[in-house]
């Protein structure tokens, strides 16, 4: 019998390069991005800058989490009290929670079955809602045709953000995830892409954009010392206007990210090589069906996702159980209580209740989700969908009572 001993938690060693850059910052105190002599660039300003260079977007912010970013992104666009805000509903629990932060009231948006915003339900609800916003998540790596998404935002004069939690070095028809929107916003919380515990990263082509947020990140009269955004004479009209919410970066973050950012594309390759093996194996079980991606999909799978349209809920909650008992970890969106991460959007109750949403409901019902760390090498990942498979193949034989 096997069983599976590797951690679904355990993430790869930081660089020793940004190990030891750590420890220089330790040693010099100077945590704070901005105790920095005359001229000088922080460690947080060079990552602001080679990740600006990175996703194509001339201004960048680093914020302690992407919820933070987030919610700054929303303000700074100029969502206020009341506004509506367009979502996927295929989300995690930070998304709608910057929504509220900001005080805008999300809509959700039913999605489709490749588990991104569903277009034609996004059409009617942009016309009718009124909305001026979309937070647009790519969950769990799956990017919308995002020409679709940039023409209806355009007729519907709409502002996109984009939620990049989970699309870090991905692409649309070889643009950069985050390029799309008016602003967008990046996670290295340790399960992303790029890992320093916790942090975020907000980019921006517009001015007026990065000076809000970069005032809103806690910049006191400071904003001079950013290099990854416009001139001092821009903030002119913002620095007095805009509150400090303070939510900034620390230089030792920072270099911890920096030799991680110079290796994301091999990373990127390696995750999807994994991805890439799991799913073969998956679309060899008539019980599993595997999400299809648009061939102008540049994906980076850090996880993976398919469904079980013939299980039912005790079905599902054997899956989880018995897998579980094999050593494999393994999420399901259908479960009735949230638990760990997994939670959606009929269980955020601190939001006005929410109409029905049939597409969604019936896609998750049956989506399990599979975390594929980087410390799994292609034979770990083998043996894991193998477990996975062979656990369906008995429950679909041997049904429980």
């Amino acid at each position: 019998m096997t069983i599976f001993t590797k951690s679904f938690t355990q993430q790869e060693p930081i660089p020793e390069e940004g190990i030891a850059a750590a420890i220089a910052v330790m040693q010099s105190g100077r945590l704070h991005r901005y105790n920095t002599e005359a001229g000088e660039k922080s460690l947080t300003d060079q990552l602001e800058l080679a990740f600006s260079e990175y996703i194509g977007v001339d201004n960048c912010l680093a914020c302690a989490s992407c919820g933070y970013a987030l919610h700054v992104a929303l303000l700074s666009v100029g969502v206020a009290k009341g506004d509506k805000v367009l979502c996927n509903a295929f989300t995690l629990a930070p998304v709608p929670g910057a929504i509220h932060n900001a005080g805008g009231i999300p809509v959700f948006v039913d999605i489709d079955e490749q588990l991104c915003i569903d277009l034609a339900d996004l059409e009617i609800k942009a016309a009718q809602s009124g909305a001026k916003y979309l937070l647009l998540s790519h969950m769990r790596g799956h990017i919308a045709d995002m020409d679709r998404v940039m023409d209806i935002c355009r007729r519907n004069n709409i502002y996109l953000i984009e939620d990049c939690a989970h699309t870090m070095g991905a692409k649309w028809d070889g643009k950069m995830s985050g390029s799309f929107g008016d602003v967008a916003c990046f996670s290295t919380q340790t399960y992303k892409h790029m890992n320093s515990g916790e942090g975020g990263l907000l980019v921006t082509p517009h001015k007026e954009i990065i000076t809000r947020a970069i005032i809103y990140s806690g910049s006191y009269m400071l904003y001079e010392k950013h290099y990854a955004a416009p001139e001092k004479e821009a903030f002119n009209e913002v620095k007095y206007t805009i509150p400090n919410y303070s939510g900034r970066m620390d230089n030792l973050r920072a270099a911890i990210l920096l030799p991680q950012l110079k290796n994301l594309d091999q990373k990127c390759h390696d995750w999807n090589a994994r991805y890439d093996l799991m799913n073969t194996i998956f679309k060899s079980s008539k019980h599993i069906k595997t999400i299809t991606r648009d061939e102008k999909e540049g994906f980076v799978a850090s996880s993976i996702q398919f469904s079980l349209p013939a299980f039912s809920y005790s079905d599902c909650k054997n899956l989880i159980t018995n897998c579980e008992a094999k050593g494999v970890s393994i999420k399901w969106f259908g479960e009735a209580e949230p638990s760990s991460y997994t939670s959606k959007y009929d269980s955020w109750l601190y939001l006005d209740k929410q109409p029905l949403l049939t597409s969604t409901e019936g896609l998750l019902a049956t989506l399990i989700d599979i975390r594929i760390p980087l410390t799994f090498t292609l034979s770990d990942c083998n043996t894991v969908a193998n477990i996975v498979v062979n656990q369906i193949e008995e429950i679909a034989v041997n049904p429980p009572t």
